[in-house]
């Protein structure tokens, strides 16, 4: 099991998943870890990352979510009214976990965008977006700007597309110590992009001048940590990451 969720993308397991998920369920069934996004337990989590950088129980074995995914399920459901609310959403890049939820909201326009992914209904290039200026109440953006080249582009169709007094989430990898971003474009080795910014297909590696290109497109910034709210208790049941904040942008 290790080897493969050391050499195998979420894509991979996502579609292992679709076909073993009912079996990992009852296999991984017990009381010591809970997914809050459909409250699904199990007696452990998967570790999960990137070539050596195994994080120990990670993934949901049940759902396929991960730390980002639980924290970001709590801050909606705890903090916010979105989850009840009717509201025009665009979620690019959704994630399984998301997708099979969203998509049973009655009261959610909901629109998925991505130009490769199966669970995209519009297949779309995210510094092109198909979309009319001013149109969803809701954007999810979640670990995709780090892999667009021309992000400021990217960001300016989000700020676009979004309405006035809208909100846009778009978690990325951030190094909280990291001052400014890093990337080189002279990078090209698979190999030595992996190194250098954690992941092949990842062109630069965020810091905390993340917020002030998000301000500089039109966005009001604001980081929510979630975790000082929880119980230590909780923290650890949902396997959360222990620093982690959630970018929460306005238009």
């Amino acid at each position: 099991m290790k080897w493969i969720l050391r050499f195998f993308p979420r894509s991979f397991l996502i579609r292992v998943s679709l076909l073993f998920q009912p079996l990992l369920r009852i296999y991984y069934k017990g009381n010591q870890f809970t997914d809050p996004i459909d409250g699904s337990q199990y007696r452990k989590f998967l570790p999960y990352g990137y070539r050596k950088t195994l994080r120990p129980n990670a993934l949901c074995p049940g759902t396929l979510s991960l730390e980002r995914d639980r924290l970001l399920w709590l801050y909606l459901d705890r903090k916010t009214e979105c989850l009840n609310q009717k509201l025009k959403v665009l979620h690019v890049a959704t994630e399984q976990v998301f997708y099979r939820k969203f998509k049973q909201f009655k009261h959610w326009d909901y629109t998925t965008t991505d130009l490769h992914s199966p669970l995209a209904n519009v297949k779309a290039d995210i510094c092109n977006l198909p979309f009319s200026d001013d149109q969803y109440d809701l954007i999810l953006c979640n670990h995709v700007l780090e892999h667009i080249p021309d992000d400021l582009k990217a960001m300016r169709e989000l700020y676009r597309v979004l309405k006035k007094g809208g909100t846009l989430i778009a978690q990325v990898p951030l190094e909280e110590e990291r001052e400014k971003t890093f990337e080189d474009d002279s990078i090209t080795d698979a190999d030595e992009r992996t190194k250098t910014f954690g992941q092949y297909d990842h062109v630069r590696v965020y810091g905390q001048d993340y917020y002030h290109r998000l301000e500089s497109v039109g966005f009001s910034t604001e980081r929510i940590f979630i975790q000082k709210d929880l119980s230590p208790e909780e923290t650890v049941r949902f396997a959360l990451p222990q620093q982690e904040m959630i970018p929460l942008m306005r238009k």
